[in-house]
């Protein structure tokens, strides 16, 4: 168990806690999603997401990388190359952000369903 799933750290009877910790926050993801398609170079991703900083993308790879969700490869080039893909792992959390993804276009990006007349208090009956 990561360290700060640990006493004093997190809740470690609460699953929903730690399962959100691995993926919440604004990029990580929107990170899994791209890498859903496939092995992405760092500048790669980048490109897909310009609201992103260098700094915040790599730290964002880093802990998903230690966090056993993604698989980082460097080659031994000149200029150096380096690749992002999904572990086994992280490839399981698939059906969950295509859910995440779903609600978000069903309830957020729409507006959301209708909701039902708000009482009107104070008129005639």
């Amino acid at each position: 168990m990561p360290p700060r799933f640990q006493e004093p750290y997190g809740s470690p009877g609460c699953p929903v806690d730690a399962a959100l910790s691995l993926i919440g926050g604004k990029w990580k993801g929107i990170l899994l999603y791209h890498l859903f398609e496939g092995t992405l170079r760092f500048n790669a991703i980048r490109r897909r997401l310009p609201g992103l900083t260098q700094r915040m993308l790599t730290t964002q790879l880093r802990e998903l990388e230690a966090d056993g969700l993604v698989v980082r490869v460097v080659f031994a080039e000149v200029p150096p190359r380096v690749e992002y893909s999904l572990s086994a792992k992280g490839r399981t959390l698939e059906p969950v952000i295509m859910a995440l993804k779903a609600w978000g276009e069903t309830h957020v990006m729409t507006g959301g369903p209708a909701k039902p007349p708000e009482p009107q208090y104070g008129s005639p009956t």
